[in-house]
């Protein structure tokens, strides 16, 4: 069997706000991850367990989802302006989380996408987690709009 036939990926949730605060004040608070239960409508902990915050720096996150707590260990991949990216994993999922920040008029725009990547028996349940998935993306572009417009 090849190895793509082991893991199922779920479609990308793609959101974007747009913010009065400046592309540097909102590049340097998402690139801190911790602040992820701020911005973050499902996160109800985000604590750096290594490194100083740099690329490489990893940080557990559990969140709420469907009325269970998820923990995922997030890696710092990708902190040159524009785009911050992190990558959370645990034994059954695989989050590639990648946020585009760019000017926007007097403001700046978020591009926000989450892919997710299911292996193991998650993978079965995968197809039915879609609606789920959409609603996580909604509510979390609602509380990052909310947190960005209260960092001017």
């Amino acid at each position: 069997m090849p190895a793509h036939a082991s893991v199922a990926t779920m479609p990308t949730i793609e959101r974007s706000v747009t913010t009065s605060t400046s592309p540097e004040t909102v590049f340097a608070y998402l690139a801190d991850f911790e602040n992820a239960t701020e911005w973050d409508h499902g996160t109800v902990a985000c604590k750096r367990i290594s490194g100083g915050g740099e690329v490489g720096s990893v940080y557990r996150n559990e969140s709420k989802f469907m009325g269970t707590t998820v923990t995922l260990d997030y890696t710092l991949e990708e902190d040159t302006p524009p785009v911050v990216r992190l990558v959370g994993r645990n034994k059954s999922t695989e989050s590639i989380d990648t946020m585009r920040i760019t000017p926007d008029g007097t403001g700046t725009r978020v591009d926000y996408s989450a892919e997710f990547t299911f292996s193991g028996a998650s993978k079965l349940l995968a197809p039915l987690l879609a609606p789920f998935l959409k609603k996580l993306g909604d509510n979390a572009q609602a509380s990052l709009k909310k947190s960005l417009d209260g960092l001017t």
